[in-house]
């Protein structure tokens, strides 16, 4: 060994070959006592003669919450407490719950990344209940399950969550699909391109045609047929036009004929002039 050494020092790479040994020991050793001091987490004594003690160790975090069971819960875009914009009851204050999913496909729609659903975590119905809750507390006078295209979804059990926060269940759909859960108040807004079923142009209150061209008004004026021919005479749902947002054509259209056809109220999207959700 003494000779491999010394003929070291006259052999550059025999040189290297020993200085890097030496390092990697040498760092070997450090890390085994980082490991070691990272297992203990031994405190320095606190004077002369006193035993090293382990440092407290940090709580164990707390395991993840086991996830919903099959049907009770839901792909959530988000949740909000805000004012609702459109409608009969624009102006009020409403907590609402955006449902992800629509194969719908408005080209105008303004909630495009709602259309998938995969990419929005699955919220238990619990959780939704009591934020809900939260939310009549802090003053929302009713729930809005909206999208997306919510009825692309079961929500018999959502509905049933909801209950426990007193709040009436409003919800906003296109009307494609079967009719699921119990709502107080139903608002219908027909696409042409996907027209809605019969069982929920019998059982809207609320008929709202969004506006952008003269096929929009005669699309409009059908499916208010279509519901009249539904229902008896005193339970017409109440019938909007809404302008497509800056669509100046849908604005000119809507308002012309709201003016002249009085059974028409204009619905304006209030919450985006007021810089709301």
């Amino acid at each position: 060994m003494y000779c491999e050494r010394s003929r070291s020092w006259n052999d550059p790479d025999l040189a290297i070959a020993w200085a890097l040994e030496g390092m990697k020991r040498g760092w070997l050793a450090m890390q085994d006592s980082h490991d070691l001091w990272q297992e203990n987490r031994w405190d320095l004594p606190a004077g002369p003669g006193e035993p090293l003690t382990p440092a407290p160790q940090p709580p164990t975090p707390a395991p993840n919450p086991p996830p919903a069971p099959p049907g009770q819960a839901l792909p959530v875009v988000e949740t909000f407490h805000s004012l609702q914009g459109e409608g009969i009851h624009a102006g009020r204050s409403a907590f609402f719950i955006r449902l992800a999913g629509c194969g719908v496909g408005c080209s105008w729609c303004d909630t495009k990344h709602s259309w998938a659903a995969a990419p929005h975590p699955l919220r238990p119905l619990a959780e939704l209940a009591a934020e809900a809750a939260s939310a009549a507390a802090a003053g929302a006078a009713f729930v809005v399950v909206t999208g997306g295209e919510p009825l692309h979804h079961e929500l018999t059990a959502l509905c049933t969550a909801l209950a426990s926060s007193g709040l009436p269940l409003h919800l906003e759909t296109s009307g494609v699909d079967p009719l699921s859960g119990r709502f107080d108040w139903i608002t219908l807004s027909p696409k042409s391109h996907r027209p809605p079923t019969t069982e929920l142009l019998a059982s809207c209150q609320e008929l709202k045609v969004v506006v952008h061209g003269a096929a929009d008004l005669a699309f409009a004026e059908a499916m208010a047929a279509a519901a009249k021919g539904l229902r008896a005479a005193g339970n017409q749902p109440a019938l909007l036009l809404q302008p497509g947002w800056d669509s100046q054509s849908g604005q000119a259209l809507a308002t012309a004929h709201v003016l002249r056809h009085p059974q028409w109220r204009l619905s304006l999207q209030s919450h985006k002039w007021l810089g709301l959700r």
